[in-house]
């Protein structure tokens, strides 16, 4: 049989039917028992490959290699500078004890530091503009202004009956305030595109993190607002107390680096250093001793915490993008198609 012929291509196509989908190999074996088609392993293949059953069965995702990191992950900057902003919730806590008394519904905010992964957590008692721009100013004025801000993008949470895309969806109908308040504390507030929750994986891994430590202590006891203050500020503690990189085996190397190195120069829940007060000036400078400690924190940034971000566990290679006429799959409908 001609390898360029429709009755050829309604041929294999027959088989590829009658053997119930069966792969090119064995469609070709098949085929070959009755017929003998020019060039019929490419042809078996190219039917098999544009089956639509046989591509449902079993389909294959579209992906890219992953890019580079942004600016924000990788360039040595004050703590808290670039920040991403999620939320986590709702809790539950009462202002009394009492079997009878009614329980409140509370939320936390979660800021995480893009370059080093320090963190903060923000009390909120709701998802109102008005408390995220409360706990915006509770966080500048204890952590320091931050230059940009990374949050999800509302439309991620469309036809979802989630409360958590309120406050930026109030955001956009009170843009002006808004921008206003971001202009003048020279910021810039960014979203992650649509359906891509990949690029906010930072902050993401970050609540799922104080949800860990949240569930293991509290369970599904209720807090008084003071109780809840006070481990939420714990938890805050150990997740500053973090490595940021693989624990080494050596015996001397001890000193591991945490997000506490760059807030107070150890970790958070370190025992304090001995005095060095009672040295003689001579012996001790302390804004050289200071200066070379800050430095050696960000060496071993670059050095070790920076290495392991180059590493890429997938889409390591570059494929082809889709083009019109390829035979794609959608997972996922955005919007009905008809009447």
């Amino acid at each position: 049989m001609p390898a360029k012929h429709k009755v050829t291509d309604m041929i294999i196509q027959y088989y590829h039917k009658i053997q119930f989908h069966s792969g090119p190999q064995a469609l070709l074996y098949n085929i070959r028992q009755k017929f003998w088609p020019l060039n019929g392993r490419n042809l078996c293949r190219k039917n098999v490959h544009s089956c639509v059953t046989c591509f449902k069965a079993n389909p294959k995702l579209s992906s890219q290699k992953m890019g580079d990191l942004p600016e924000d992950r990788v360039n040595p900057n004050f703590v808290f500078n670039s920040v991403g902003i999620d939320f986590a919730g709702p809790f539950y806590i009462k202002t009394k004890l009492r079997k009878r008394d009614p329980s409140t519904k509370i939320h936390v905010c979660i800021i995480i530091c893009l370059s080093t992964k320090a963190i903060h957590l923000e009390l909120v008692s709701d998802l109102s503009f008005e408390a995220l721009i409360a706990a915006l100013k509770r966080f500048m004025a204890r952590r320091g202004k931050c230059r940009k801000i990374l949050s999800d993008n509302a439309t991620n949470f469309v036809g979802t009956k989630n409360e958590i895309n309120r406050p930026f969806k109030l955001m956009e109908q009170q843009d002006a305030l808004f921008q206003n308040l971001l202009s003048e504390e020279e910021i810039t507030w960014s979203h992650i595109p649509p359906r891509a929750p990949h690029h906010g994986r930072l902050w993401e891994v970050g609540v799922k993190s104080f949800k860990f430590y949240f569930k293991q202590v509290v369970s599904n006891t209720c807090l008084t607002y003071e109780e809840f203050l006070t481990i939420l500020i714990q938890i805050e503690g150990l997740l500053n107390s973090r490595p940021l990189n693989p624990l080494s085996s050596e015996v001397e190397d001890l000193e591991i680096l945490t997000p506490g190195h760059f807030l107070i120069g150890r970790p958070i829940t370190a025992i304090p250093e001995p005095l060095m007060i009672e040295l003689n000036d001579n012996r001790l400078n302390r804004w050289q001793l200071l200066t070379k400690k800050v430095q050696a924190i960000w060496k071993h940034w670059s050095k070790n915490y920076l290495n392991n971000l180059q590493q890429r566990h997938k889409w390591m290679f570059k494929k082809d993008n889709v083009k019109i006429d390829d035979m794609v799959l959608k997972t996922m409908f955005l919007y009905l198609i008809g009447p």
